[in-house]
């Protein structure tokens, strides 16, 4: 549909779209963690289980390595030939990735072409991770109404967030309903298959999306933008340091919180990992509710003063709320210590996607903002849980996140109010 048509898509399409594809990524990111204790031993050699699992796990990260990348691929089909083929393209890799993973051979029946075949579906779905966020994000933002687009935006970690709880869901249905047995032989394969099937409703529902009008208007006014766009990245770099600044200590306190608390819990605080499971869901609801609230707020106060609270609110309640988990032994305070912390943080992350778009022009939008972000999830987010195992204690970790967060906090300073600027200057 061209931009001078006058009947543009629904809300709900719009949100629809982006939200699915959205979903369907961060639900892949969290079933290979969720089953790689089952996985480990069929795709690596399993005389050694222990190494089995660390090998599985390694695999995980070269995910996270394959991020930056994929926002500097599809960044640049996003701000070359459109943002709704870069969604698309991104939920066929998220797809074949998933796909490959629930077909992968055992190492019994392929030896090492079995942890290979692994390492590439890592690979497709990192490139897709890394690319799909920059992607979605811009998208969304170009069609929100400007002074509802923190509001919009919030439906960005929402999806996630209910992807994330869709794989949990998965692992408790199946850890209930199958034997250890079924788990290790076969059972591990079907969340990646229905991974693989949401890939293809979700490729059919953006499908079914216009381009954003912001960037057809912008070719027809400059054909040549085509041709600059890393030209032009290069030459911002300073609004790219400020993405990688603003984004590191959110990226660790998110995933501490979201991610890792739970399994610190068990391991350091002597939590069940019941208990653990209880208190991520419930965590991550309370996350689902506050986001639009804290979008729809951004959009009336601005977003500096949100994003200000959303990093320095938990930087203060770090140690206390630890300590308190420490102590206390009780699952309920473990349940309020996390929706706390992820309450403050969607002060930030309700409206993000807005905020990123907000800061770069129509001709760098995607990719201006995808390849720092990524290289920040990456460098931050992706070694979060490496640096808390090696520093051996949640307290020094505790100062480690606390000084990112100080100074996604101080970055957020140097930023202007961007609340309601028109995307198409």
């Amino acid at each position: 549909m061209s931009a001078t048509t006058t009947h543009r898509q629904s809300p709900f399409t719009t949100i629809a779209g982006t939200g699915v594809g959205n979903a369907l990524e961060w639900y892949d990111w969290n079933v290979y963690a969720t089953f790689a204790i089952y996985f480990s031993t069929q795709l690596f050699d399993k005389s050694d289980g222990a190494s089995a699992l660390l090998n599985t796990l390694a695999v995980f990260a070269v995910g996270f390595v394959a991020r930056p990348f994929g926002g500097f691929v599809f960044g640049w089909l996003a701000d070359r030939i459109g943002r709704r083929h870069s969604l698309m393209v991104a939920v066929i890799c998220a797809s074949v990735g998933s796909l490959l993973i629930a077909c992968t051979p055992t190492y019994a029946q392929v030896g090492w072409v079995a942890s290979a075949v692994l390492v590439l579906a890592r690979l497709i779905q990192g490139l897709a991770h890394g690319g799909e966020l920059p992607s979605a994000q811009t998208y969304l933002a170009e069609h929100a109404p400007r002074e509802k687009r923190g509001l919009w935006a919030s439906s960005i970690y929402v999806t996630g967030t209910l992807g994330i709880l869709l794989g949990m869901v998965m692992g408790l249905v199946l850890e209930t309903t199958l034997t250890e047995a079924q788990m290790t032989a076969w059972g591990w394969r079907l969340p990646f298959a229905v991974g693989a099937v949401l890939g293809l409703f979700a490729l059919w529902m953006r499908l079914r999306m216009d381009e954003s009008e912001i960037f057809e208007a912008a070719q027809k006014s400059d054909p040549a933008m085509r041709d600059n766009v890393f030209v032009e990245v290069a030459r911002n770099w300073k609004v790219a340091l400020q993405v990688i600044g603003m984004t590191c200590g959110l990226t660790v306190g998110y995933y501490v919180w979201s991610v890792t608390m739970p399994s610190l819990a068990q391991s350091s605080f002597g939590y069940s990992a019941a208990d653990a499971f209880r208190a991520t869901i419930i965590g991550n609801v309370v996350f689902i509710i506050m986001l639009p609230i804290w979008g729809a707020l951004s959009d009336c106060v601005g977003r500096r003063p949100t994003m200000i609270i959303a990093l320095l609110g938990p930087a203060i309640l770090y140690i206390p709320l630890v300590k308190w988990i420490e102590s206390s032994h009780s699952p309920g305070v473990l349940i309020v210590a996390i929706a706390i912390q992820l309450a403050l943080l969607s002060g930030f992350l309700s409206h993000a996607p807005a905020t990123y778009a907000e800061m770069f022009p129509t001709e760098q939008r995607a990719s201006g903002f995808g390849i720092p972000y990524a290289l920040a999830i990456a460098l931050f987010g992706g070694t979060a849980a490496y640096i808390m195992t090696w520093m051996g204690n949640p307290l020094r970790f505790a100062i480690y996140s606390i000084v990112l967060l100080v100074i996604s906090a101080a970055t957020i300073l140097t930023l202007p109010e961007t609340k309601g600027k028109d995307l198409r200057h």
